[in-house]
This record gives structure tokens, C-alpha cells and sequence, in this order.
């Protein structure tokens, strides 16, 4: 069994590394991603480089990454998907491995985004109601902020804390109450140049003008 946790484990992390954004661009229009904007393979730079549809693609394949490497744990764990966790912790410990690999993908050389959809993903997985509050949450906080960094870091928090509120009050594992403490903690680290520029007024807003698909965020 311990060879089975840790196959899942080391699953996770490479699915969490396949570099969606970077393909979608590619395939879309031919751009090396890592060499446009912030170099981050998420969905806010797939935007930048390849417009809405990209961004798009992108940030639904990344939640499906998140997704998916907790139904390949379950089914690693159990030989079949199932919506009831068999080990807690193994599958958080897949959670934070799929957002590892997709903030330092070993395809290309450690290397990727800040983490959010395939945190968003493996939530769903987790607590399939969050899917009706993790992604609308995202789009709002954009909209409102103007800041994708701040989405980001919102959703990551508002992570623990729903899954704090299931545990109490649902029987939600605790064990996915630590995965989001740990996810949180990742995606704060991997948004750090983003903060600093917050802190000193530099950081790029969103522009929503997207449908233009030249030059879709500010400077």
C-alpha cells in the first residue's frame, strides 16, 4: 500500500506539471508562453498571449488537472473512483503534489504558474459544492480588483476556510482542511514578486477589454 501512496503522490505531481497553458498557446498561435508577460503558464498569461479563448482553455484544463489527480489517487487507493476518501491525507498530500507540479512543472525546468486553477480542481474533488463557489468567486474578485493576483490569493484562503466550515459542520476530513492551509501557503509563496509589486503600486491590472486581443492587459 505504501508504494501505491506514493505512485499517487509522484501522479499527481506530473499531471499537475503538464503545462496546459503552454500547449494551448502554442497550438493557438505558435507563441512560447514563458517568454511572454510574467512567463507563467496559468490562465491570466495564456490570455495575455493568445487572447479570451486561451485564457479560457487554459484555466478549465488547469482545474481539470486538480481534479483529476484526486480521481487517479481514489481509484490508485481503491480500483475504482469513488466520492468518499478511503485515505484523507494521502489524497491531500496529492492535492498539494498536483499544485506543486503545476507552479514547478519538471517539463519545463521547474518552471509554471501560481497554482490556482489545479487548486480550484482538486477542491471540486474534494467538495464537489465548492465548484458552484470557487470559480465565480475568482471571476468576481478579478473584476472587482482588477488584479489576478488577488483572485488568486483570495481563492487559495477561501479554501481552508470553506473546508474548515464542512469539517465542523458536514464531516469533511481535516486532513483537506490542511491541504488548504498548505495550498494557501504554496501559491502566497509562488505569487511573491506579485505582492511586492502590489505593496509598490506596480503590479499589472486586468484589462477587460480582452475582445481586442492585441495588448489585452495593461503595462
Amino acid at each position: 500500500m505504501t508504494s501505491i501512496m506514493f505512485l499517487a503522490i509522484i501522479a499527481a505531481y506530473l499531471i499537475g506539471s503538464v503545462p496546459s497553458g503552454y500547449v494551448v498557446v502554442k497550438l493557438l498561435t505558435g507563441r512560447e508562453l514563458t517568454q511572454i508577460g510574467s512567463g507563467r503558464t496559468g490562465g491570466t498569461n495564456a490570455m495575455r498571449a493568445g487572447g479570451l479563448i486561451a485564457g479560457l482553455l487554459t484555466g478549465a484544463l488547469d482545474i481539470l488537472k486538480g481534479t483529476c489527480a484526486i480521481w487517479l489517487t481514489r481509484w490508485l487507493l481503491t480500483g475504482q473512483v469513488v466520492t468518499v476518501s478511503p485515505l484523507p491525507w494521502v489524497e491531500a498530500m496529492a492535492g498539494v503534489a498536483v499544485v506543486i507540479g503545476h507552479n514547478w512543472s519538471i517539463f519545463l525546468n521547474f518552471r509554471g504558474g501560481a497554482g490556482t486553477g489545479p487548486n480550484v480542481g482538486a477542491a471540486i474533488a474534494f467538495l464537489p459544492y465548492s465548484g458552484l463557489l470557487l470559480p465565480p468567486f475568482v471571476v468576481l474578485i478579478l473584476i472587482l480588483t482588477g488584479y489576478a493576483s488577488i483572485a488568486s490569493l483570495c481563492a487559495a484562503a477561501l479554501v481552508p476556510i470553506v473546508f474548515a466550515f464542512a469539517a465542523r459542520y458536514i464531516g469533511l476530513p481535516w486532513a483537506f482542511v490542511g491541504y488548504g492551509l498548505a495550498t494557501f501557503a504554496i501559491i502566497t509563496f509562488a505569487l511573491r514578486p506579485n505582492i511586492a509589486r502590489l505593496l509598490n503600486g506596480t503590479e499589472r491590472r486586468v484589462r477587460f477589454e480582452w475582445w481586442t486581443r492585441h495588448h489585452p492587459f495593461a503595462d
